[in-house]
């Protein structure tokens, strides 16, 4: 794995099932200090890029793929068995596969089961509830549930 991780600093895999793996068919994947869990697995396609920030989480069976990029900025929080995908990874009715860059900002926390899909911008310090398939945007301090992804709170950034 070491080979095949460009990491920024001290990036923790923690013991108890089997190690993070990276399937990298000609992309770039940069990593920051951060922790993953056993069975993360990353999956990167020619060109694409997979960025994770500083103090970032990675939760058991974490599976990203990026045939663009995914970006994952600092501090953010994912859940067991969260998938992030840029792409459908085939195409539909003659037409070639379509990949739209995913970008997480910061402070988001990610629950189990969630599924985050191409196009996605999901605001810093939103909430996606466990399960919950997002296929649009999600606004900053916003909290989303159900299959759907419904906003069901929007907050405001914290006074400083």
């Amino acid at each position: 794995m070491r080979r095949r991780l460009n990491a920024k600093g001290l990036v923790l895999a923690l013991p108890g099932g089997p190690l993070p793996t990276v399937r990298n068919r000609g992309g770039h994947l940069d990593v920051d200090s951060c922790t993953l869990e056993p069975g993360v697995r990353f999956e990167l396609y020619p060109g694409s890029k997979i960025r994770i920030g500083k103090g970032v989480y990675l939760n058991r069976n974490v599976h990203i793929v990026a045939v663009a990029e995914v970006s994952i900025a600092w501090g953010t929080k994912i859940g067991w068995d969260v998938v992030i995908m840029d792409s459908d990874l085939h195409g539909h009715s003659g037409r070639p596969t379509m990949a739209k860059p995913v970008v997480i900002e910061e402070n988001v926390w990610i629950g189990c089961r969630a599924v985050i899909l191409k196009g996605v911008r999901i605001g810093r310090g939103a909430v996606i509830a466990a399960g919950a398939i997002v296929t649009r945007d999600v606004p900053p301090y916003a909290v989303v549930a159900s299959p759907r992804a419904e906003v069901i709170f929007v907050g405001k950034e914290p006074a400083a």
